[in-house]
Order: structure tokens, then sequence, then C-alpha cells
């Protein structure tokens, strides 16, 4: 079906199916679909279409971004990198005076301030403020969810992985990726959470499971996050 809105042109598809409401989905090619009850007039598909377009277009081009694939950074004023979920431009200060290079987050940028403004020591700096931020945000959330547990991990780190958000071994040991003090902080949560789960059930069992959802409800939804958005999380 084809319907014009605010002079775009939408390709969509309707499916009249047994439900009571409708509702729409967008596959990762960018592909529109309405899950309508059946009976359900053209005209309310179409009236919701335009209520939605915003939050449609949105997603449109977040699967657009998706497909192409990380990009490549450009170490300068105006590019933007994930923090706590959302994209914060960077913005360099040259200080030949300072001890180290540090990164600094304030008036919505990412204040990096380097000796020299070097592309190698511009990303060295972000990585040890997520390298830093991760610490202490895994730090708040495990003792935000201590008393949940009987058992305490014996220790954590943060560890630069490419495979894994997090682990425990069988000493109670947890680590813990860097790169997630790009997400938000309930992901942060489940991440922690789902690694302290492991300190009683340490395979991925249903009665793991059933702890993880005991504790979070709504971790699917984390998880979710971190499979759409896990490309751009990158330095």
């Amino acid at each position: 079906m084809i319907h014009t809105y605010l002079g775009e042109t939408i390709r969509f598809e309707i499916k009249y199916k047994n439900r009571t409401s409708i509702g729409i989905t967008i596959d990762s090619y960018g592909n529109i679909e309405f899950q309508a009850p059946k009976g359900t007039p053209d005209e309310k598909v179409l009236q919701l279409l335009e209520e939605k377009w915003d939050l449609i277009q949105q997603k449109l081009k977040e699967m657009k971004d998706r497909l192409l694939g990380p990009q490549k950074k450009v170490y300068e004023y105006g590019e933007s990198f994930l923090y706590l979920g959302n994209t914060y431009p960077i913005q360099i200060f040259q200080d030949i005076n300072i001890a180290q290079e540090h990164v600094e987050f304030k008036e919505e940028k990412l204040h990096i301030y380097v000796k020299q403004p070097d592309t190698e020591k511009i990303k060295q700096a972000l990585k040890r403020f997520y390298y830093q931020q991760c610490k202490a945000l895994v730090e708040r959330s495990i003792s935000s969810y201590q008393s949940l547990f009987k058992t305490k991990p014996r220790s954590f780190r943060i560890t630069d992985s490419k495979t894994t958000w997090g682990t425990c071994d069988s000493k109670q040991q947890l680590t813990f990726n860097w790169r997630l003090a790009m997400a938000p902080r309930e992901v942060i949560d489940y991440v922690v959470v789902h690694e302290m789960c492991h300190m009683v059930h340490l395979n991925h069992d249903r009665s793991f499971w059933r702890l993880v959802g005991k504790i979070m409800p709504d971790y699917k939804e984390k998880e979710n996050w971190l499979t759409l958005s896990s490309w751009k999380m990158t330095v």
C-alpha cells in the first residue's frame, strides 16, 4: 500500500489478524508492516501512520544506519560519541600543561583535553574516560543490587572484550566491557544483574532466567537495546 504524507511517499503493508489493537513492525530492511484487527478501516491505519510518523522515521533511520555499519570516526569538533545511551559531540581543548590527556562531560559535550590534538591521544583519552566511568557505574550497580543476593562478588574488573558485555567465573569474579559506559544506566544495571545471577546459576538454564526475570522483569528490553545498538558503541 502507498500513502503520501508531508510530501513523502510511504510504502507499507497491512495484515489483518485476530487481535484487538493495531501494531506496527519495522524489519531490519526498513519494511513497514501494520497488524490490524480484522475489519479495521484503512483510514484508521492511515491515521495511526500519520500520528506515529516521526517515531517511524526515527526507527527507519536507525535501521539504515545499522545496515551501513560503523562509520569511521573523525576526531575533531562536532564528531559524536555515545555516553549513557545518548549521543554527544566532542570538543577538543589543547593544553600543554596538563598532567595527562583526559575527558570531562559537561555542557552536553565530551570535552577532551590533550597536550597535542593528535588522533591517537584523543582516542586514548576517550577510552580512559569510558573505562573510568564504566568502573564507577558498575560499582554503583553492584552496590544497588547486592541486597538481593546472598553471595558477594569476590572482585570485578573492567576489560576490553570484543565478544562479551560481562562474565562471571566459578570464583564469583566478574568482568565488564568498558563500552557499557556508552549504554543507558538501566542497560548497565541489567548486565550487572545478569552476571550477579551467574553467582547463583553459572549456566543459562531456566532457573537462571527466572532469577533474572524476578529481579528485572523487563530485561528483554535491555537485551534488545544492546542488540540494536552495539554496532555503534565504539571509539
